[in-house]
């Protein structure tokens, strides 16, 4: 899954009456949202140390099998993208003020990983050679 990383400016929030786009709740379940015709679904992170979107998005990808954009807002820390990637979001928007491109640089510090995640539901022993 490609991962798109979007400036602050480049954002647009989810509008009073648009169904295809849904800002969930930190504390809202995950497992209870109607996808019925969502298209995105931004979580929120207030703070750095707030994890719960994580959870969210893990959810939203392997148990619900949402297929459509997962987007990070808020407290996005470009340490933290390579995390959201294989936790099911496919989209982050930086704060105002954070490089794109050292937010993409990255992506190319980790070629791989040992565990399985909600992109690659298998470990990297499980994989076929």
């Amino acid at each position: 899954m490609n991962f798109q990383i979007l400036a602050a400016s480049s954002h647009t929030p989810p509008t009073e009456g648009d169904t295809s786009v849904v800002a969930l709740a930190n504390d809202a379940n995950a497992l209870e949202l109607p996808l019925d015709g969502v298209t995105r679904i931004d979580l929120h992170f207030p703070a750095f140390t707030d994890g719960r979107a994580f959870s969210q998005a893990y959810l939203l990808r392997r148990r619900r099998g949402f297929t459509g954009d997962i987007r990070a807002t808020g407290d996005v820390l470009i340490d933290q993208l390579v995390q959201m990637q294989r936790t099911g979001f496919s989209s982050a928007v930086l704060k105002a003020g954070v490089d794109a491109g050292d937010a993409q640089r990255q992506f190319e510090r980790f070629q791989g990983f040992y565990q399985a995640d909600a992109l690659q539901t298998k470990p990297i022993f499980a994989l076929e050679p």
